[in-house]
């Protein structure tokens, strides 16, 4: 059973991969651009992942705003709770192709929350940092 850990956290910017140098620069991440998307994912040093995306698309991000995912082996199940205690699903379980499945959620302040279940990783084939 997972442990509703955090598990990933995306940044929105207006150019990830930019933004991905300035976090390398500044905290040693590693960046790995996603080849054919608008995304850089970053991993830190003791193995915490997360991306840089660019504001708008499907998820409407926001430049200032931090979107977390939650770890959840039961994606429906957590979205049909946050339902049934105050929240609004924003977008239902979704699969990303190789990488594993997601959700999001508003809760009943207005906050958005991701919930993830890997079940794979996308590889690179572009140069890392």
């Amino acid at each position: 059973m997972a442990e509703h850990s955090i598990v990933h956290v995306e940044i929105a910017a207006r150019d990830p991969q930019a933004v991905g140098h300035f976090y390398h620069d500044l905290f040693g991440w590693s960046i790995h651009p996603i080849p054919g998307m608008s995304y850089t994912r970053f991993q830190t040093a003791s193995g915490q992942t997360g991306g840089f995306v660019e504001p708008g698309g499907t998820l409407q991000h926001q430049v200032g705003e931090v979107l977390v995912y939650v770890e959840s082996d039961d994606i429906d199940g957590d979205l049909a709770k946050a339902v049934q205690l105050g929240g609004k699903i924003l977008v239902p379980k979704t699969e990303i192709p190789r990488t594993g499945w997601y959700g999001i959620f508003q809760d009943p302040a207005g906050n958005r929350l991701g919930l993830f279940r890997r079940t794979g990783y996308i590889t690179q084939d572009s140069a890392s940092l």
